[in-house]
């Protein structure tokens, strides 16, 4: 995790194969698995975010072809140490078409 903006930048472009200025994010892990760097051009520049977790490690998705694809809540619970692979939710959201709203007696 010794790379700055331009070591990293370096690296979408000869491994990946990818312009790191496309406004795609671009996600690092450390070897120990508790570091993680996402990099990212925000159009006026490029952008790096450096993350160590505490007691943790970043559940790292499985890679066959160097390149992963993840959803914005992939992402988001990835960089907060939650196991994004089996999600499950625990109560149902106002947007749930299956949500029994509590009526109230007139």
């Amino acid at each position: 995790m010794r790379k700055g903006f331009d070591g990293l930048a370096a690296l979408v472009q000869t491994r990946l194969g990818h312009n790191p200025y496309s406004g795609q994010i671009f996600v690092f892990r450390g070897r120990r698995g508790d570091r993680i760097k996402v990099l990212w051009d925000s159009q006026d520049g490029l952008c790096l975010f450096y993350k160590r977790l505490r007691g943790a490690k970043l559940l790292w998705p499985r890679a066959e072809s160097g390149v992963v694809a993840l959803s914005a809540a992939q992402l988001s619970m990835l960089l907060e140490g939650i196991d994004w692979r089996t999600p499950r939710r625990t109560g149902l959201s106002p947007q749930d078409p299956d949500r029994i709203l509590p009526t109230r007696a007139v």
